[in-house]
């Protein structure tokens, strides 16, 4: 589903004693995190927020956020979810969040009467994506997200239609 506001990053402390936050970044990269110019503390976008600086440190974001000056202000701000505005990361066409693809109901691409179930998760392999696919009784299906599965994407209807490899939903009654 499309969501105007989307999750990057969880603020998982602080880092010295001006206010600086340590963001662990649920983006593609920390290089990525650090693209953005004004985070949210919301998923509606009502509490904006100016990012002044940010540097990567390992696998993290250091991130000085303007109102945020003292380790005083960062400390409340542990295990908060930071959000971006979609429409300040476009995307290449055939690309999505994953948080707008879990959620997505997937059916067959044939046979769009038979559904497999509801997309959960999407881990990151290196090669191709994993989808992960829960039915109706709670049983978890991982489906290569390749061409030759996936037909069609539709995260504005909330429909994904594919063509499974021969196994993977064998066990279904």
């Amino acid at each position: 589903m499309i969501k105007e506001y989307l999750e990057i990053g969880r603020i998982v402390g602080t880092h010295g004693v001006k206010g600086e936050l340590r963001v662990q970044p649920w983006c593609d990269s920390p290089e990525y995190f650090r693209n953005f110019k004004t985070l949210y503390r919301d998923n509606k976008g009502v509490q904006a927020v100016k990012v002044l600086k940010s540097r990567t440190h390992g696998g993290i974001v250091l991130l000085s956020l303007e109102g945020v000056s003292s380790i005083e202000d960062a400390a409340p701000l542990r295990g908060k979810v930071l959000f971006m505005r979609r429409a300040d990361a476009p995307l290449p066409d055939g690309h999505y969040f994953i948080s707008e693809l879990t959620d997505c109901t997937v059916v067959d691409a044939d046979d769009e009467g038979k559904e497999y179930g509801v997309l959960t998760d999407v881990s990151q392999t290196g090669a191709n994506d994993v989808w992960h696919i829960e039915d109706k009784l709670g049983r978890e299906y991982l489906l290569p997200a390749i061409p030759d599965v996936v037909i069609n994407v539709d995260v504005v209807s909330g429909i994904i239609k594919i063509r499974p490899l021969k196994g993977i939903f064998d066990d279904e009654d």
